[in-house]
C-alpha cells in the first residue's frame, strides 16, 4: 500500500454559463483540461517534489487528492483510502498547506489549532500543539489574534494547521512563498525531521534549490501531464547541472524528445 496513488487522473473544468442562462442551459464548450491522464505513485517515507510552471496542474492535482475538486476520470487514494469513496479516512491521513493565506480572524493562534484538532477528533492535543508552535517559532504568538499577525506568521500557522492532526502524508503547496529566511530554515529543519520519522512529504515549489536539496524523487508537470519522473539525482545527472537546468531543459523540450514516463 503506497502513501499516495493517482491512477489515470484527468480533470476538465467546464465553462460556466452566466446570468439567467446558467439556470436553464447546460454549459457548452470543450472546457479547460487541467490534468490529462496522470498516473503517479508515491511511497511511504518519500520526500517528493512536484514541479512545473504556473498552470501546469500542480495545485489541481493536490486539490483532487484533498477532495477540493473531483477528478473527471480516474481515481486517487491516500494510504490506500480512496479520496471519494473513503473520504473520511483519506482526509485524516492528509495534511495540506495551501498557497493562499486562509485564516479565521476571530481566533487566536492556539484557538485556531485547537479547533483544527477538533475537526479530526483530537480533544486534548496541547502538548503536540506546543511542540509545533515551538518548532515554527510561534510560541510567543500563541495568544495573539490571527488578524494581528504578519503574512509570514500567518503562513506559519497554515503549516501548523496541516500538522496538528499528525497526518502520515503532508502536502506543502508553495510553503515558503513570501516568507523570510529564518522561517524557511526552521521550517525545512522541522519538515526534514518529520520525514526522517516516516512522514511522507509532497512539495510544490518554484524555489528549485529547495527541491534539489530535500527531495528524493521529482515529477515535472507540463500542460497537465507528467513529462519527467525520476530520482532527483538521476535528473541532475542527465541534465549535467542543477535542478533548475534540468527543469528548463525538460520544459523547453519537444514532446518527441521526452522519454516515456513510468508512474
Amino acid at each position: 500500500m503506497s502513501a499516495v496513488t493517482f491512477e489515470h487522473v484527468s480533470k476538465v473544468f467546464m465553462p460556466r454559463a452566466t446570468g439567467w442562462r446558467g439556470l436553464v442551459r447546460a454549459p457548452t464548450g470543450a472546457g479547460l483540461q487541467a490534468l490529462d491522464d496522470v498516473s503517479l505513485t508515491i511511497e511511504h517515507g518519500e520526500f517528493f517534489a512536484l514541479l512545473g510552471p504556473n498552470g501546469a496542474g500542480k495545485t489541481t492535482l493536490i486539490s483532487v487528492l484533498a477532495g477540493l475538486c473531483q477528478a473527471t476520470q480516474g481515481r486517487a487514494s491516500v494510504c490506500g483510502h480512496d479520496v471519494v469513496t473513503d473520504y473520511q479516512a483519506a482526509r485524516r491521513s492528509l495534511g495540506v498547506v495551501p498557497q493562499e493565506l486562509v485564516y479565521d480572524p476571530f481566533f487566536t493562534v492556539r484557538e485556531t489549532l485547537r479547533i483544527q484538532s477538533g475537526y479530526f477528533g483530537f480533544r486534548r492535543n496541547d502538548d503536540w500543539i506546543d511542540e509545533i508552535l515551538a518548532n515554527l517559532g510561534l510560541t510567543d504568538k500563541a495568544d495573539e489574534n490571527m488578524r494581528a499577525l504578519s503574512g509570514g506568521m500567518k503562513r506559519r500557522v497554515l503549516v501548523a494547521q496541516a500538522l496538528v492532526h499528525r497526518p502520515p502524508v503532508i502536502v506543502l503547496d508553495e510553503p515558503t512563498a513570501g516568507v523570510d529566511v529564518d522561517l524557511r530554515r526552521s521550517l525545512w529543519e522541522f519538515i526534514s525531521r518529520l520525514n526522517a520519522q516516516g512522514h511522507t512529504i509532497i512539495l510544490t515549489t518554484h524555489y528549485l534549490e529547495e527541491a534539489e536539496a530535500l527531495c528524493h524523487r521529482t515529477a515535472m508537470l507540463k500542460g497537465g501531464r507528467i513529462v519527467a519522473l525520476d530520482t532527483t539525482q538521476a535528473l541532475l545527472a542527465r541534465a549535467g547541472g542543477n535542478l533548475e537546468h534540468a527543469f528548463m531543459q525538460i520544459m523547453r523540450a519537444e514532446p518527441s524528445q521526452l522519454t516515456e514516463v513510468q508512474p
